[in-house]
Parts: structure tokens; C-alpha cells; sequence
């Protein structure tokens, strides 16, 4: 036992985490003459670590999970869905939501080319909370901070809200919200040619490269986000806003996020100067939620789609269930960090 609980801790240390990377850059700045207790190089520090490492891993996990969803094109995943009925459905379409890197601008654009093809609005709705809140990758980039059990608990809670989300809005029968020509577009639903393992390599690589150049200014910027918040903002300031001090630290964290536009990927580094800082595990989570759920750009596009009174149960069930679970990860992180 003790030896397994060894070699998870270097893999999620050495492997996700990344740890010698952190010392070796250390050395580095040390050796060319520079003081890494001093703020700036501090700084430095930070921001290329943490760039380096969320690179690497973003451009593996990218590749292995377009690889995977070469598998599960759209039109495959119109046909799963319409095998499941009720919340069985829901489940499924959020479980897919798992396996598509995309932030919530990115998903909507499937999810009307699912509504579009006949889907229950509420099975499309599990997707399009699913997609941008959990993944695959975000699952290995929490786990190289957070840990294994945060990340795991963090994947089942957005998993939990996309179907309770999505089944509440198929129980209140909202399709007549949805816009007309989105019902009324109908789908021409292509097959797929089968694709060789050659044919399914080009695809990952070429889609980890679109990946990439789409989320690297946000990896970049909420790098610095981090940096700064690491380095130059007082634990007290953090501590007073988002930490045990403040009741309502979750309700501020997710209402701080909404305005932000990022994907996961972007608001990791902040999370992680945050948390060190003193902010609370459940006001962070909060945070990361509602940066990649409830974005104005996302909802501003997904106006296009749905009427008013169907965006607005969509915030209110994302907003109610993003503070819950912020409020339920702050009384389970004593016990899971």
C-alpha cells in the first residue's frame, strides 16, 4: 500500500505537477545571478512554470482527447443521444460534454446543431453545461494542483449540475422558448467516412494546434492573473474577499467570473494563486465554474438561440448550482486536502 501511495504522489508531484520543472527553473534564474525571494523574479518564476507546464499537458491531453472524439463526430453523437430517454439521456449528453475541449462560446454551435437535429432541448442544455465545465483535460489539470480527490469531486458536482440543469428544463417543457429557426432548421445528418488510425493522428494533431492558438492568449493572460495575485497581492486582501472571513465569498467569486471570458485551461493559474492566498477551496471552484459556464460572451450567443425566459432559467439553475457546490467544497475541504 505504502508503495502505491508513493507512486501516486510522484505522479501526481512529478508527472501532472510538474514539480522539477518549478526547481529547475529555480536553479536557472539562481545561476544567472538572480534572487528568486525578490518579487520580480518571483514573478517570472511563477509565470514560466506555470506556462510550460499547462502547455505540455494541454497539448498531450488535447491530442489524446481529439483522437478520442474523432470517434464520436457530431453526427454519431446525435445518433447515441437518441437512443436515451429521460434522465438517462441527460447523463449521457453530459458525459459527452466530458470528452469535448471546448470553452462555452466554442459548444454552443453543437449544441443548436443538436437542437436543430430534433434532440429534447434538456438533453442539449446537459451538454452545454458539461462541455465547457468539465473535461478531460481540465480532470488532469486539476488533479496536477488541487489533487486527485478535488478534481474527481469537482468533474461529478459539474457533471451533476449539467443533468439536473438539463432534466429541469425538460420537465418544464421549455422548447417553445427556443428559438424558431433553430427548431425549424432541420439537420442534414452526414455519415462520417471511417477514418484510418493514420487519418485519426492528422485530426489530433491538426485539432491540438487549433486548440493551442485559440487558448494560449488566455493561458497567457490568466498566468500573469496569477503571477501578480501570487507575488504582489497581500493574503490578507485575498483572505478578506474570498476566505473564511466573508460568508458570501462564494457568491462574490461567482459573480466575479461572469464578466470574465476564459477557458478552463486560463482560470487554472488564477485558481491556484487564489488558493495559495488564503481564498477558500469552494470560492475558487466557485470561480472557475462560473468563468467557463457563465460567460457574457457565451450567454450573449446563446441569446441568439433561445429567448429570454429559457437564458434566464439557464443562469439561475448554472448560478444556484455553482454556489451550492462552492459552499458544499468549502465544508468537505478540511477533509479532502
Amino acid at each position: 500500500m505504502d508503495t502505491i501511495t508513493a507512486g501516486w504522489d510522484f505522479f501526481q508531484n512529478q508527472v501532472l505537477g510538474m514539480k522539477w520543472l518549478n526547481s529547475l527553473l529555480e536553479n536557472i534564474l539562481s545561476a544567472l545571478g538572480l534572487d528568486t525571494a525578490n518579487r520580480w523574479v518571483g514573478s517570472l518564476q511563477f509565470f514560466l512554470y506555470d506556462v510550460t507546464k499547462i502547455t505540455i499537458l494541454l497539448c498531450l491531453l488535447i491530442f489524446l482527447i481529439s483522437y478520442i472524439q474523432s470517434y464520436f463526430p457530431p453526427e454519431r453523437s446525435k445518433k447515441i443521444l437518441g437512443r436515451f430517454h429521460g434522465v438517462g439521456a441527460n447523463i449521457v449528453a453530459a458525459m459527452l460534454g466530458t470528452i469535448t475541449p471546448f470553452c462555452s462560446c466554442s459548444s454552443i454551435p453543437l449544441f443548436i446543431g443538436f437542437t436543430s437535429a430534433g434532440l429534447p432541448v434538456g438533453v442539449t442544455f446537459s451538454f452545454l453545461i458539461s462541455s465547457p465545465m468539465v473535461d478531460l483535460g481540465s480532470l488532469l489539470l486539476l488533479m496536477s494542483i488541487f489533487g486527485a480527490k478535488v478534481a474527481i469531486i469537482y468533474v461529478i458536482f459539474g457533471l451533476i449540475i449539467a443533468v439536473v440543469g438539463g432534466t429541469i428544463i425538460e420537465k418544464l417543457h421549455m422548447e417553445r422558448y427556443v428559438e424558431s429557426f433553430i427548431l425549424t432548421a432541420g439537420s442534414v445528418d452526414i455519415t462520417s467516412p471511417d477514418l484510418t488510425r493514420r487519418d485519426r493522428l492528422q485530426y489530433a494533431k491538426e485539432q491540438m494546434h487549433a486548440t493551442f492558438k485559440k487558448v494560449i492568449p488566455y493561458i497567457l493572460i490568466g498566468v500573469g492573473i496569477g503571477a501578480v495575485i501570487h507575488n504582489w497581492i497581500p493574503e490578507a486582501w485575498v483572505a478578506t474577499v474570498l476566505g473564511s472571513n466573508n460568508p458570501f465569498g462564494v457568491v462574490l467569486a461567482t459573480l466575479i467570473g461572469v464578466p470574465m471570458y476564459a477557458d478552463i485551461f486560463g482560470t487554472i493559474p488564477i485558481a491556484e494563486a487564489l488558493l495559495g492566498k488564503g481564498a477558500l477551496l469552494g470560492s475558487v471552484l466557485a470561480f472557475m465554474m462560473s468563468v467557463t459556464t457563465l460567460s457574457l460572451p457565451s450567454l450573449i450567443m446563446l441569446r441568439k438561440a433561445v429567448k429570454p425566459k429559457l437564458l434566464a432559467l439557464f443562469i439561475a439553475i448554472c448560478t444556484i448550482g455553482i454556489i451550492l457546490v462552492g459552499y458544499l467544497f468549502n465544508l468537505i475541504a478540511p477533509y479532502i486536502i
